[in-house]
């Protein structure tokens, strides 16, 4: 065989291959580059840590069916949606409760928040017949078409789908809003590669 039909050859099983699945390490914490949500592939946009003062409070990954860049690109992509978050610290469920909560009402106008406002009883309401939340736990929130938005904790869903993709939205808007929990990590779920990610690839 000549070293160009060698070199063909290869060209051709390394096309055919499947393509690897990446991962990003965030504080110790996986967020595979492939997540599926009913049935529906989904890539991740993008992931970060959330900080309360200097403190580390989870991480968190966003996956959608395209990557986006902005908020109004993330809130017009079809299809299902994840966050994922992963808890560096001990929360209790009333603290994580209120902060959840708090956040949706400063990054949602008034008629929204009207116009959900059964929607975010009934969460609140899930929120708060949970246990604390400890370091490690597992939580994710999910959008699926024609079911609604379910949340899980640790692989366990807890309440009801919620219906309406307006309220997934108002959810998303959380990180992803005017006054987002944590500016930096905004800029990471919408796809910003963070620095030593840019410096291990120099």
């Amino acid at each position: 065989m000549t070293l160009r039909r060698l070199i063909l050859l290869l060209g051709a099983c390394l096309a055919l291959a499947p393509a690897p699945t990446l991962a990003r390490n965030v504080d110790g914490i996986r967020f595979d580059d492939r997540a599926t949500v009913a049935g529906q592939e989904l890539r991740l946009n993008g992931a970060g840590i959330r900080f309360k003062a200097v403190f580390k409070v989870y991480a968190a990954g966003l996956y959608l069916t395209n990557r986006c860049a902005s908020l109004p690109e993330v809130l017009a992509v079809g299809g299902a949606r994840r966050v994922r978050i992963v808890l560096l610290r001990d929360i209790g469920s009333e603290e994580f409760r209120q902060s959840f909560l708090g956040a949706i009402q400063r990054n949602n106008e008034r008629s929204e928040k009207n116009r959900l406002a059964p929607q975010l009883v009934r969460l609140s309401e899930q929120l708060g017949a949970g246990a604390d939340l400890k370091s490690g736990d597992v939580l994710i929130a999910d959008w699926v078409p024609g079911i609604g938005t379910s949340f899980l904790r640790n692989g366990q869903q807890f309440g009801e789908p919620l219906p309406d993709l307006a309220f997934f939205n108002a959810v998303l808007r959380i990180w992803l809003g005017d006054k987002p929990v944590d500016a930096g990590l905004k800029r990471l779920m919408l796809g910003e590669i963070p620095d030593d990610v840019l410096e291990e690839r120099q």
